[in-house]
């Protein structure tokens, strides 16, 4: 069984070999996006094209939702994108806080941080910053942000309660977040939960919804929602690189769903109230 450290080196070497390449390399690469030996993020990536401030070079289509829909940005914010990859959903939510506001991307793999940083210069923002770090434990200091915002990334953290106590600490009092993200509801199959590149994928590291809803109030968040939904469909021929014939067909009649999920919520108090810190 992999230890968290494992788990974070899995996705380090995954997302290091897919900033490597473009989206059209990737698409068609056995290590990329969308090839034969892991998950096919086209299932999960939604269409960027038509917003403001989209980069075509920063757009790896590693994405799940469009968070920054529902994050209620406002000119002058500064915002927090966790997981920020090539810088996507950054370079979006730039355009939106304008020259007054400031835009943050933390991710742990160093070769996205190069590629987004390379993006920004060639952009000329001199409000937007990428920093190399740790979701739970993110270089940022506490009350720093009005919004934070994440694409489909904390399903690969391993302590998910740590990263949205952080999350929390970051987030100024009356700020709130915009998160889309992988959930099930049913069980996953063992030989699919302990695979190291379904992890990458972002399929065994999601957990029950109701279970990721929990962790958000317990972390001291209020008016948690879910404000879009939208079913993940894969195909046999990814899960039979899994499962068997037999395993494939229980698994399709289990009722197992497989969903992204938009979810918001706000930081109304200094600190968790369980914690009596205020």
């Amino acid at each position: 069984m992999e230890t968290p450290d494992d788990l974070k080196n899995v996705v380090r070497e995954k997302y290091a070999a897919i900033a490597g390449q473009s989206r059209e390399e990737n698409a068609s690469s056995c290590c990329g996006t969308g090839g034969c030996c892991t998950v096919d993020y086209a299932v999960f990536a939604e269409d960027y094209t038509r917003l403001k401030g989209y980069q075509k070079e920063a757009d790896l289509g590693l994405g799940c939702g469009i968070p920054t829909e529902f994050a209620r940005i406002s000119a002058g914010d500064t915002v927090v994108d966790l997981g920020s990859g090539a810088g996507n959903d950054v370079f979006v939510a730039r355009t939106i806080v304008g020259d007054s506001g400031k835009v943050i991307g933390v991710d742990m793999t160093e070769a996205m941080i190069e590629k987004a940083r390379a993006n920004n210069a060639k952009l000329g923002f001199h409000n937007v910053e990428f920093r190399l770090g740790d979701i739970e434990k993110l270089p940022l200091t506490a009350q720093t942000a009005d919004v934070v915002i994440s694409n489909c990334v904390l399903n690969l953290v391993p302590n998910k309660a740590k990263a949205f106590s952080e999350i929390f600490r970051v987030l100024k009092t009356g700020g709130h977040f915009s998160i889309s993200d992988i959930v099930i509801s049913g069980n996953l199959p063992r030989s699919i939960r302990e695979a190291a590149e379904m992890y990458a994928g972002c399929v065994s590291g999601a957990i029950d919804r109701d279970a990721y809803l929990a962790l958000i109030t317990n972390a001291g968040f209020t008016d948690v929602r879910v404000v879009k939904v939208k079913p993940i469909h894969l195909p046999d021929e990814l899960l039979l690189q899994y499962l068997s014939e037999d395993e494939l067909r229980e698994f399709r009649a289990s009722g197992t769903a497989i969903t992204s999920i938009t979810i918001y919520g706000r930081k109304e108090a200094c600190c968790p109230p369980s914690t009596g810190c205020c």
